[in-house]
């Protein structure tokens, strides 16, 4: 049976995997829209590409966040990063 200080380490890092996600995904996604400008025109597609699938990610990290019912600060920190990685995906499609 876990101890109450056990259940807490568990918890915290049930939220704190997907929180670190979200930021990576957004992190790289946005270094790939950083590099875009200067991509070699045959790959730009791959490049495209990898920004979709980091924000598809980030989504879906952020769904378990939800689960682990973040403090407010941490959720709205995240909608913010999720909102940029929209931006990022929608300057693509373009």
């Amino acid at each position: 049976k876990l101890t109450a200080e056990d259940k807490a380490k568990v918890e915290a890092t049930a939220l704190d995997v997907p929180v670190r996600l979200v930021k990576l995904c957004h992190s790289q996604s946005a270094a790939v829209v950083e590099f875009l400008p200067r991509c070699n025109p045959n790959i730009t597609s791959d490049a495209k590409v990898a920004i979709h699938l980091l924000a598809g990610a980030g989504r879906a990290a952020y769904q378990t966040v939800l689960v682990n019912k973040p403090p407010a600060e941490i959720d709205e920190e995240l909608k913010k990063l999720l909102a940029d990685l929209s931006q990022h995906e929608a300057a693509v499609l373009k």
